[in-house]
């Protein structure tokens, strides 16, 4: 199964993935490092040395946080890091694989369906116990875990009156003409709105259509519809909470409106690619990345951790969208999005 997401022509795409930078995080080589007591009291971490390549398209700061707290744990594992958005990544690591192999030896993406095609091409290594343990299973698969929640919300300037409370607000006369909406085909955080609300009871294809009648606007990205609201060009959209968070902490005049149906969740997934060098390395790193250590490093960073047992300030119902039926059925939503709004 491939990502129906990305065929559409990435215009140098391929260019700008080969030309990637490569952020080497070094590490002070340490002899006989002493086991690690991890801080939920489970059994010691013992170190493991080694190099891995790490690719990614999760935010930076994110990346330097759990890489920080890593060499904490594991002071003599090195990693690279390849980052980029999804697209990409996904090129360069197309090309890898025409050309020979891929040099990557962990994935860190930021949604199911950018990485599911992997696995189902054999490309993933099979989930260690330790990571099978330590994560829900509504968040995880046969090759891949979540490590961290990204939430769809809906946003609102500060002055609208009256405040969206639920997502069928969307299509609310009250906002015609007003409402801005990411595009599914470019971002994978907005195809999860599409893969829900396309498919939940109560809204499904029905409701995207009314939302053209209402004179939705579609925008490339959450960050496209947050700036649009808080510049006044929409008075509602869907964005991630972590997005509208950092703004209002700055003084945006938007509101975060958690929808009374539940926020949106994606999780973003991790996994060991088979054919990796340092297979011992690279299921490290990924059990490090759902440890309490590394999802507390995630946590510092405004990402809500896929673990319960981590602190997290926030709280508020969230749905899902079924990702195994996802795998399947992307391709045909897409196509029944793109007969609505004339793609």
């Amino acid at each position: 199964m491939s990502d129906p997401r990305w065929h559409i022509p990435l215009r140098g795409a391929a260019a700008a993935a080969l030309g990637l930078v490569i952020i080497v995080v070094p590490v002070v080589a340490q002899s006989a490092s002493p086991a690690v007591q991890p801080v939920d009291g489970s059994p010691a971490v013992q170190p493991v040395d080694g190099s891995v390549t790490l690719y990614t398209s999760v935010t930076e700061d994110t990346v330097d946080a759990v890489l920080a707290s890593l060499a904490d744990v594991h002071p003599d594992l090195q990693v690279e890091v390849f980052r980029a958005p999804t697209g990409e990544l996904d090129a360069r690591i197309a090309s890898e694989r025409r050309i020979g192999g891929l040099a990557a030896d962990v994935l860190w993406m930021t949604d199911p369906l950018s990485i599911g095609q992997y696995q189902a091409d054999g490309l993933l290594a099979p989930l260690e116990d330790e990571v099978i343990e330590a994560v829900p299973g509504d968040f995880r698969a046969e090759t891949f875990v979540g490590t961290r929640l990204l939430n769809l919300v809906l946003v609102a300037g500060s002055e609208v009156d009256p405040q969206p409370s639920s997502w069928a607000d969307l299509a609310d006369p009250a906002y015609a003409g007003r409402v801005a909406i990411p595009d599914p085909a470019f971002a994978g955080s907005a195809f999860a709105a599409l893969g829900y609300l396309g498919t939940a009871e109560g809204f499904g294809m029905d409701f995207y259509a009314r939302l053209k009648d209402n004179g939705v606007v579609i925008v490339p990205s959450p960050v496209d519809v947050l700036t649009g609201v808080a510049e006044g060009n929409y008075d509602v959209g869907i964005t991630l909470d972590k997005l509208a968070r950092d703004v209002i902490a700055k003084g945006s005049p938007v509101e975060l409106v958690w929808p009374e149906e539940g926020a949106i969740a994606v999780y973003s997934p991790s996994a060991v690619v088979a054919e990796s060098e340092d297979l011992a390395a690279a299921h490290a790193l990924q059990a490090f990345l759902v440890s309490p250590e590394g999802q507390g490093a995630i946590a510092s960073t405004g990402w809500q951790p896929v673990r319960a047992d981590v602190p997290w300030p926030l709280d508020g119902a969230v749905v899902s969208p079924d990702w195994p039926t996802l795998y399947d059925s992307a391709a045909r939503l897409l196509e029944e999005y793109g007969t609505i709004f004339g793609d």
